[in-house]
């Protein structure tokens, strides 16, 4: 297992620049994400209370980006 660690945006900017690839997580809660105006495209909706029941969704290929508020 990978250790888990914290990314800053500025380093997953200049990681994308160089072509790395990411799966990315929102993990915010029902209600932050249907308030916010800002959502990263292609992002799986995974609040973290329910990653359990989303753990078949997320693609194992590509490091992780969780995010939240």
């Amino acid at each position: 297992m990978a250790d888990n660690i914290r990314i800053s945006v500025a380093e997953v900017r200049k990681r994308m620049n160089a072509g790395e690839q990411f799966t990315f997580v929102d993990s915010r809660n029902p209600v932050a994400w249907g308030e916010s105006d800002v959502k990263i495209s292609g992002a799986i909706r995974v609040p973290a209370d329910r990653v359990e029941q989303h753990l078949a969704a997320i693609p194992k290929n590509k490091p992780l980006i969780v995010y939240c508020t």
